[in-house]
């Protein structure tokens, strides 16, 4: 075991994997100001499921809600969630309150290394003021700065943190020679070393913001097909065809990266002067899938002489994406709150998502599989593997011989309805 020892601020999708690889090397403390989830966790119980129970209880991790249980490390790891308000501007109170904390316990000579996506500068013309006025000592002096993006992919068990080539900065070259060699240890993809922190910021920004413009082009051309009346998804298997064609596919984005991150960007660069319009053109088509996929419903279940208003449709997946438990900023909500304002009964079935989340975010009671009733219209939304294998339970549940399909993510079997559409 290294002598080094390490500090995990914020232990949700990011900041536990990050833990439990650094853990294997050196000293570490998992630090998470929820005292439930601290529970949780010293008993190996992670609600994300990115980390199974045995790697849990075998890891050497120190997990507590004690900040002064933090002052023994010498590098920080800050890997907290940065959100968007409800004006869809950054809402810093997560890194801002870490920061803090980490600051309230620093001491000459510590690391301190962001992992949040953050806009470029932030790490440094904002969270170092916070350290410097609450530890009393100097950036660049008695403490040094570092970036490192997180890169992690919820539910996915194949680009793991280890997996991934990881991005590090840091604001001179002794500290950016430290934060290489510490990453360079655990992940096994190895590091990219950026030219300064502003970089790697804006780095881990435009990834997720290639990915949120290139699906809401896709998203266009869905709404401009279906005017036209042709699949959207034939005519994208024709065009892939072609040997540089980009496979994007349209759907619904959300979660905390690709729906969030953009917005960052944009408000960093109306600091600056500049009204971003590709940028910010595709966040207003993605924001707005979820009212176009209701209006769908409603109008197909019109053509078929269904009743709209006391009718009841069922919703299948709520969680942001397939197989994995978050439901932070899902938009399959927005196709939920469209319907409610119809007077349709939505009835949500999710055997991946926690019931308790679902209350406590959004207001909604997940129903089992025994207790969904027979439906105008089913909304696959969410293409969880659980799902896929209870189709005919589910379909012999809650489908007749009128119940109508739409198929957001494109894995219904259109021989079993009469009237199937497809995003």
């Amino acid at each position: 075991m290294n002598k080094k020892t390490l500090s995990i601020i914020g232990l949700g999708y990011v900041g536990l994997p990050v833990a439990i690889s650094f853990a294997k090397k050196y000293q570490t403390i998992g630090f998470d100001i929820n005292e439930k989830r601290i529970s949780e966790l010293q008993n190996g119980f992670d609600i994300t499921k990115e980390v199974d129970r045995e790697a849990l209880l075998k890891s050497n991790i120190v997990f507590t809600h004690n900040p002064k249980d933090i002052e023994q490390a010498s590098i920080h790891i800050i890997a907290v969630p940065t959100p968007i308000d409800e004006s869809k501007k950054p809402n810093l109170n997560p890194i801002r309150s870490a920061t803090e904390t980490v600051a309230k316990i620093l001491k000459k000579g510590d690391l301190v290394i962001y992992e949040s996506t953050v806009y470029p500068g932030l790490t440094e013309d904002y969270c170092q003021v916070i350290l410097e006025k609450y530890s009393g000592l100097k950036g660049g002096v008695d403490f040094k700065l570092g970036y490192s993006p997180e890169r992690i992919n919820p539910g996915d068990k194949e680009h793991t943190f280890e997996k991934i080539v990881k991005v590090v900065s840091a604001q001179d070259e002794d500290s950016l020679q430290t934060v290489s060699s510490l990453y360079s240890s655990v992940v096994e993809a190895g590091v990219f070393e950026a030219s300064s922190i502003k970089v790697a910021e804006a780095a881990k920004i435009i990834e997720n913001t290639q990915r949120d413009v290139n699906i809401a082009l896709m998203n266009e051309l869905a709404i401009i097909f279906e005017k036209i009346g042709i699949s959207a998804s034939e005519v994208l298997k024709a065009a892939g065809t072609k040997w540089n064609f980009l496979k994007f596919t349209p759907g619904l984005v959300g979660g905390h990266c690709i729906g969030v991150d953009p917005y960052y960007l944009t408000y960093k660069a109306e600091m600056l002067g500049y009204h971003p319009q590709v940028i910010l053109s595709g966040r207003r088509i993605n924001d707005n899938m979820g009212k176009f996929i209701a209006e769908k419903t409603i109008k197909m279940m019109l053509a078929a002489n269904l009743p709209v208003k006391d009718s009841i449709v069922t919703v299948l997946g709520l969680t942001f994406k397939e197989n994995c438990p978050d439901l932070r900023n899902t938009k399959v909500i927005s196709i939920i709150d469209e319907l409610n304002e119809y007077g349709i009964r939505v009835q949500v079935y999710d055997p991946v998502a926690d019931p308790q989340m679902a209350k406590e975010f959004y207001g909604l009671e997940l129903l089992s599989l025994k207790n969904l009733s027979k439906s105008h219209a089913i909304i696959a939304c969410v293409k969880h593997d659980q799902i896929i294998k209870q189709l005919p339970e589910i379909e012999n549940q809650v489908c007749d011989q009128e119940t109508v399909c739409i198929d957001v993510k494109n894995f219904m079997n259109p021989s079993n309805y009469k009237k199937i559409w497809t995003l």
